[in-house]
């Protein structure tokens, strides 16, 4: 069994108090961002929750990816999960009473049923089993397919995209940038059977952002979250690898002053 360990860090942040329920890592992440309009946004986010924006913009993504060394602490592993492709819809939402800013997840596609299913009992997260795939045409290259199982209507989605090189600027990931708007989030939002929003804390480590290039040929998922995109071209970003640890889930409360402390949490093996 892998054993997943904490190292010190040039980056600090505060971890999160507590054990780490769930861990994995994401591979190859093509992130695909358009501006929307809040309004679109605050329409499908549940009381307590309201819009993140930037320079005005709320902001739909959509993730492509390949997913590996998944843990739960405690438990053996997940049958049939030790790989598979997965396909976020997110966006960006902030506590209204404590200010933090986290992820709102539209919907999650995989086709790992199981696993979609524990996504779903612990987090409470939109999950969908869909048919998909994801083949690797060279070492940043990537033809990515996918097609929702049992949906009323057809949601596909069918892109290539490629990694072009980290850079100077993107490696910095400055406060006040869309790149660190985006992809510094270390919460995630759901809501409970009651309907009441609960977070979940999230800590991760990631290689270089770099620029990316990606051809979407075909991209249902706004439509069926009831969003419009409209014509504007996507901001591509591409990742070669993050690992995500999430803490339990618990009921949306202000949080207590954390201590900055300088971690990061890498898999080793």
């Amino acid at each position: 069994m892998l054993e997943y360990l904490v190292r010190t860090s040039h980056l600090p942040r505060p971890l999160p108090s507590g054990r780490w329920r769930v861990t994995q890592r994401w591979n190859d992440l093509l992130y695909a961002h358009w501006p929307v309009e809040p309004a679109a946004i605050a329409r499908l986010l549940p009381e307590g929750l309201q819009v993140d924006t930037f320079e005005g913009s709320a902001w739909l993504g959509i993730l492509p990816f390949w997913m590996d060394r998944i843990k739960l602490r405690g438990l053996p592993s997940i049958p049939g999960a030790r790989t598979f492709p997965e396909l976020t819809v997110r966006t960006y939402a902030r506590d209204q009473q404590t200010g933090v800013p986290g992820l709102w997840f539209l919907s999650l596609d995989a086709n790992n049923l199981l696993a979609a299913a524990v996504g779903r009992a612990f987090y409470r997260l939109p999950y969908h089993w869909a048919q998909m795939s994801l083949e690797q045409r060279t070492e940043r290259e990537f033809s990515f397919y996918s097609r929702r199982r049992f949906a009323s209507q057809p949601v596909l989605f069918q892109a290539r995209y490629r990694g072009l090189g980290p850079t100077p600027k993107l490696a910095e990931n400055r406060i006040g940038t869309l790149e660190h708007f985006l992809l510094e989030r270390h919460c995630l939002y759901s809501i409970n059977q009651a309907g009441e929003p609960i977070r979940a804390n999230l800590h991760h480590v990631s290689w270089p952002l770099e620029d990316a290039a990606a051809e979407i040929e075909q991209n249902d998922l706004a439509k069926a979250a009831g969003i419009h995109l409209g014509s504007h071209a996507p901001v591509l970003h591409y990742c070669r690898r993050m690992a995500v640890y999430a803490w339990p889930a618990e009921r949306v409360r202000p949080l207590l002053v954390a201590r900055p402390v300088a971690v990061a949490a890498t898999p080793s093996g």
